[in-house]
């Protein structure tokens, strides 16, 4: 039996980085005593992975586990109370949000999710500049980046993987930003994901990070629907259930 589990990332705990947030995870499910499988050989190791990996100091909303169950010991899992159980178990900042049973059979969500929302708060408020910037990178026709990966130069064009770009008002989803602006941005992952620092250093002038927010990640479905990873999860296990 395979479950997702949501799972919010907020305030000083966004300076811990991916690693250590999966060795606190380890922690947590064996304290909540979940019936976890293992994998066999030598140093057996909890069957658990991760999404879409989180840049240290980034907040979330949505981030993804999916975990493997003994099926010989889950009788008794009830998923509508398991994040509080979680939650209970988890450092302050890391709190469990949602559980769903998942298809094994469905990608890895690396490789399933095709695109995230950012919240990027930046230091800069020169609003008409800002908007300058934003406006000449979504009449580009591309942006061409070069990055170190093995030890080459590998150049990437990454204007076909900003869908979304927008300067927002200093108040959104309940927040302000008083120190500068506000961008809302929906980045691609596939064929690799934008990083929200890249975007920002594309942008003419380039803009100062000043604090980001991932708000969600996407699947496209075969149908070229939209929808969250946990949607998809509970389709699938459904339409499983019923064959």
């Amino acid at each position: 039996m395979r479950i997702r589990i949501q799972f919010s990332k907020l305030g000083k705990i966004r300076f811990t980085s991916h690693r250590d947030v999966a060795r606190i995870w380890e922690r947590a499910l064996r304290r909540a005593e979940l019936p976890v499988a293992y994998s066999e050989g030598f140093n057996p190791r909890p069957k658990l992975s991760f999404g879409l990996a989180l840049s240290t100091g980034h907040e979330s909303d949505v981030e993804y586990i999916d975990l493997d169950l003994d099926p010989e010991r889950v009788q008794d899992l009830d998923l509508d109370t398991l994040p509080d159980l979680l939650s209970a178990q988890l450092p302050v900042g890391l709190t469990a949000t949602a559980a769903v049973v998942t298809d094994k059979r469905m990608p890895s969500l690396q490789q399933a999710v095709t695109s995230c929302t950012w919240r990027i708060d930046v230091v800069e408020d020169d609003l008409p500049l800002i908007e300058n910037a934003v406006a000449g990178v979504l009449a580009a026709d591309e942006i061409v980046v070069t990055r170190e990966r093995k030890g080459k130069q590998v150049t990437d064009d990454l204007r076909p993987l900003v869908f979304r770009l927008d300067v927002q008002s200093p108040k959104v989803d309940g927040r302000p930003n008083e120190s500068g602006s506000t961008l809302i941005a929906e980045l691609g992952t596939q064929p690799r994901a934008v990083r929200v620092s890249e975007l920002l250093a594309a942008l003419d002038p380039p803009l100062t990070e000043l604090r980001v927010h991932r708000l969600h990640q996407w699947i496209t479905t075969d149908d070229g629907q939209r929808t969250d990873p946990m949607m998809v999860s509970a389709a699938a296990s459904a339409t499983v259930g019923a064959t």
